[in-house]
């Protein structure tokens, strides 16, 4: 049985993924804030998939000091872990963060500094054991800054380059670093925006999660068409994208 801890559980693309996770009868330990959010969470996948064991902690990303001790309590809790997702993020308002320093601020400790911090940890772990597989959300916006997100867009940047630094110090050992990348995500985290044709669902990208980490892919686009629309804008001649309203 595999045992699966999840940072940032609460999210609906994290649960997606524990969902499928519990179908296949693995122990996965749900590490969120909320602990009525996490506790209705796991009792749904109970029902679901009750061959699964589900267990749940509490997890503040941003106290960033008890990232070693949350660990090592998930540790104690499990016995072992085979594989670890990170989920956790924000969406913030771009123009209200460009003109606020502290959220600035607030917004990249909460998606790169953070995530960064969680990863290390799990990574020096996998190391230790030899094993082990570690996947972190990032985004295609961190593909390439754009005046409508270039705040959200460069703190997964930092993530994405951060994982690639990983997979490079474990590319001779058996440990796994796997960088998600999804695209525009019906969740509540994105209610608020108008819903167009290249919108998935949490389920598509749970489900391409969970295929990622148990065949071991190393950079995945959730769909997989955005690593085409990527690879366009990407290429786009800066003299030719400053003046587009991407």
């Amino acid at each position: 049985m595999a045992k699966i801890v999840i940072f940032g559980a609460t999210s609906a693309i994290a649960y997606e993924t524990a969902k499928c996770f519990a179908n296949k009868k693995s122990e996965i330990l749900l590490l969120g804030r909320d602990m009525i959010k996490l506790d209705i969470l796991a009792a749904d996948l109970r029902a679901h998939s009750p061959k699964a064991i589900i267990k749940t902690g509490h997890f503040d990303a941003l106290e960033m000091k008890e990232h070693e001790a949350v660990f090592d309590s998930a540790l104690a809790e499990l016995g072992s872990i085979d594989a670890a997702l990170i989920a956790f993020g924000s969406l913030p308002d771009e123009k209200a963060t460009e003109k606020n320093i502290s959220l600035l601020q607030h917004e990249y400790t909460t998606n790169a500094t953070a995530v960064i911090s969680i990863a290390s940890v799990v990574a020096n772990y996998f190391e230790e054991q030899n094993a082990g597989t570690l996947a972190v959300i990032s985004s295609v916006a961190g593909d390439r800054g754009r005046q409508s997100n270039y705040i959200y867009g460069s703190a997964k940047a930092a993530v994405s380059a951060f994982l690639q630094g990983l997979r490079n110090r474990f590319g001779k050992t058996p440990v796994k670093i796997i960088t998600i990348k999804p695209g525009m995500v019906d969740t509540p985290m994105t209610a608020h925006l108008k819903k167009g044709l290249l919108f998935a669902s949490a389920r598509t990208v749970g489900e391409g999660i969970f295929d990622a980490m148990t065949r071991g892919k190393e950079i995945v686009y959730l769909p997989g068409y955005w690593r085409l629309v990527m690879f366009i804008v990407k290429h786009i001649p800066e003299s030719i994208f400053k003046k587009l309203s991407l």
